[in-house]
């Protein structure tokens, strides 16, 4: 009961305040509210927004989170580059056709045999890393020619990136809303027995998942490589993956699995990025930078949460 109050107490003011203080930030932050700056916030989207996206769909099965997506990113980051040889359309398709393969065979591991996902996820990405450290030698991996370019132009002046993950949450929240994957993917993450009972092919929905979420990390790499001009392991050296998961929990899907959205996934997004910008533009230090970061993001999160549990 003592609890319950505590809750009741707590939730009205706890993202509240979070959201004023982000607000104060902004207001007496120079050069925030410029168009500039706006359209630099909706460019640092992208390449979350699109691992955040097979993030969501993942937690939403009830596999928890995958520790490997940021080095799928950062893997097929590399392998697109180098394949730009054989043209920028062979190179998108192979890149995405790797990420999704991938994907696939952690999710017949995790689906089909009922593997620990943080486990198989962690080892997966350490695979990955020493795939490529053999195959590339540690080197960075520069591009054949200047096709790639194309991905970094802007249309109405934002960037074309940004466009394909609107593409992409909108195909992604259609397959959850309209597919008949969407509600078998819901049931198996709210009770994975009662989906087993059902007969659904759990394996096979598993590696559906794994391999959407497989393919979204490969754009996001695609779209790094281009940014970059070049692509190494360097590239995964940030909070990506991090970043990605603090998202879906701000955008409000269960840990647990059976609950979540694409389209509330790219809110989650969107303050990332906001924070991301505001701390940047104040100059803190990187080791600042996260700590901040990391606080704001617990704070949107556990309000969320609070909120839904009292809604149930």
């Amino acid at each position: 009961m003592f609890a319950l109050q505590l809750k009741r107490v707590l939730l009205p003011g706890f993202t509240t305040v979070t959201a004023l203080l982000i607000l104060w930030f902004a207001v007496t932050t120079q050069g925030f509210f410029t168009l500039d700056n706006a359209r630099a916030i909706l460019a640092s989207m992208v390449f979350v927004g699109m691992v955040s996206i097979g993030m969501t769909l993942i937690m939403v099965s009830g596999a928890f989170v995958s520790m490997a997506l940021a080095t799928t990113a950062t893997i097929s980051a590399m392998i697109f580059m180098a394949s730009l040889s054989f043209g920028l359309p062979v190179a998108i398709a192979l890149t995405v056709l790797v990420g999704a393969l991938t994907g696939a065979l952690q999710g017949v591991a995790i689906g089909g045999w009922n593997a620990n996902p943080i486990i198989v996820t962690i080892a997966a990405a350490a695979v990955l890393e020493g795939v490529a450290v053999a195959f590339s030698h540690g080197a960075t991996i520069n591009p054949t020619g200047t096709s790639y370019t194309v991905l970094n132009a802007h249309l109405f002046g934002l960037p074309v990136g940004l466009y394909a993950l609107a593409v992409l949450a909108l195909t992604a929240e259609s397959i959850l809303r309209f597919t008949r994957l969407g509600p078998m993917i819901y049931l198996m993450g709210d009770n994975r027995a009662a989906a087993r009972a059902a007969g659904l092919p759990i394996g096979r929905i598993g590696t559906a998942v794994f391999a959407i979420a497989g393919a979204t990390a490969s754009l996001a790499g695609i779209f790094m490589a281009s940014f970059n001009h070049s692509a190494s392991l360097l590239l995964n050296r940030g909070t990506l993956g991090y970043d990605a998961i603090a998202a879906v929990l701000i955008g409000g899907a269960a840990i647990g699995g059976g609950r979540g959205s694409v389209l509330n996934t790219m809110i989650g997004v969107a303050i990332i990025a906001i924070v991301s910008d505001l701390v940047l533009l104040r100059g803190f230090t990187t080791g600042e930078q996260i700590l901040l970061k990391g606080l704001v993001m617990v704070a949107f999160a556990v309000g969320v949460h609070l909120r839904q549990e009292q809604r149930a």
